[in-house]
């Protein structure tokens, strides 16, 4: 036993450590504060400091524990570092103006919590790529064993295996008998697994099987507790079910509960609304000095209008105008045929236009009107919602929300042309996802990635 008293002590390190970074990423903030401001130093100023370091310490409790997370989407790891600057933000100024301690003048928190609001992000976002990068290299790993070999064990082993960055190294499978064409490592059956948990020094294991056979489970959790390792309980759920859960109880039976649509709450709305209207009007100020050369380049290059304008299917299947500038000869197929790779109906100008998606840039109209959002579904042609709405299960359920100038499906490349069915499935299960999944910073996510996307070039934009 003394191998598993030991195994994985460096491990145990690694969250103190980014912790301490975290502490002195903030008092290094607040020293810059103090060289801007020195009247911070003109009254109690030990104990001002005193107090900037105890403020962090709920934080490390509520929020920073996410360090130890091995799976966690960047998007959430950003989210929850913002929560952590707004928390200690709370308790140090409550803190010292219950105390009566005045000397640091409004425009220094300002300044503090604004550089704090971009270092802490960026210190949270390179550690953890740091971390990913070492684990990719076979450091910093956990091993794991699966209870199952149940289409829920395998799905188990793809998810893990779709990151090599999470660090998880699994051993294998144990269970009662392999399945014929097993893919994966077939270790023994139940009976085998205290023995291999303690030879093997297993990090963690992972129980997929059902939950009412109550013999894996006791030798699958003794397993765990006698050799000093983590349990965790899969369920067993349909793959066609891809929403996340909220965990509950009624009295001492556990509860999985789908998680509502984000977007049905109403400060969600209010969020996502409040930053549609100011990045479209932002964008829509400076609209000219792109809008205009490409007015003329369009004029020349064919005649037709600048602007192509087309009914699509938006939100809760209520149909709009979505604008966009003309990339095609006028023609009579616009409304049925998508465009094709070294499609004849596109001009010069317009192949160029569709490359860089700057002929997207008029749906900012839309979205400042209140058919669009910035980021969502991407909206269809009114053919492709008939056509596929009766060919897709849940194809409309992308219609819950607004349709998007960008999305989840387009950034993780389903865009474009759609020659066959299983590209539009799975656009329809990306859109489902991210209406599912919705957060303010997974827009962020989105938008970033779209800009470096366009600058790179989309091989599927013709």
């Amino acid at each position: 036993m003394t191998a598993n008293k030991n195994k994985g002590s460096y491990r145990q390190l690694i969250f103190p450590m980014l912790v301490g970074t975290d502490i002195a990423l903030v008092n290094l903030l607040f020293w810059v504060t103090t060289l801007i401001h020195p009247e911070i130093y003109h009254s109690h100023p030990k104990v001002v400091w005193l107090l900037l370091n105890v403020a962090y310490f709920p934080v490390v409790f509520l929020i920073s524990k996410i360090h130890q997370k091995r799976a966690t989407p960047m998007d959430h790891v950003i989210a929850n570092s913002f929560q952590a600057v707004g928390i200690h933000a709370l308790l140090f100024i409550t803190t010292l103006t219950f105390l009566s301690i005045d000397s640091i003048p409004t425009i220094a928190y300002w300044e503090f919590y604004g550089m704090c609001f971009v270092a802490l992000p960026l210190w949270w976002t390179i550690s953890r790529q740091i971390i990913k990068y070492y684990r990719r290299k076979g450091r910093n790993f956990s091993r794991i064993i699966i209870i199952g070999t149940n289409a829920t064990a395998q799905r188990l082993l793809e998810e893990i295996n779709s990151d090599a960055g999470f660090g998880y190294k699994v051993l294998g499978f144990f269970d009662d008998k392999s399945p014929e064409n097993f893919a994966g490592k077939y270790l023994g059956n139940l009976d085998d697994i205290n023995t291999f948990v303690k030879e093997n020094e297993v990090d963690e294991i992972y129980y997929t099987l059902s939950g009412e056979n109550e013999k894996a489970m006791r030798t699958a959790i003794k397993a765990a507790d006698d050799n000093v390792a983590q349990f965790f309980y899969v369920p067993q759920l349909s793959h066609y079910i891809n929403r996340r859960f909220d965990i509950s109880t009624i009295g001492a039976v556990p509860v999985l509960t789908a998680r509502l649509n984000p977007l049905k709450k109403a400060i969600n709305r209010i969020i996502k609304r409040t930053f549609d209207l100011i990045f479209s009007s932002l964008v829509l100020i400076c609209s000219p000095i792109i809008f205009i050369p490409v007015a003329i380049a369009i004029k020349i290059s064919s005649p037709g209008p600048v602007f192509f304008k087309q009914l699509r299917t938006g939100y809760r299947g209520r149909d709009f105008y979505c604008w966009k500038f003309r990339t095609m000869k006028v023609n009579a197929d616009s409304d049925k045929k998508q465009a094709q790779k070294d499609d004849p109906r596109k001009t010069r100008i317009g192949d160029i236009l569709r490359k860089t998606s700057i002929d997207e840039l008029p749906q900012f109209i839309n979205v400042f009107l209140g058919d669009m959002s910035i980021v969502g579904p991407r909206p269809h042609m009114l053919k492709h919602t008939q056509d596929y709405s009766r060919m897709i299960d849940k194809y409309m359920v992308r219609h819950l929300i607004k349709p998007g100038i960008t999305g989840w499906a387009q950034v993780n490349g389903y865009r474009g042309l759609t020659e066959e069915l299983w590209q539009m499935e799975k656009r329809v299960e990306y859109d489902i996802w991210y209406i599912e999944n919705w957060s303010f910073m997974l827009d962020l996510k989105i938008i970033v990635r779209t800009v470096i996307n366009a600058i790179h070039g989309e091989k599927n934009a013709f």
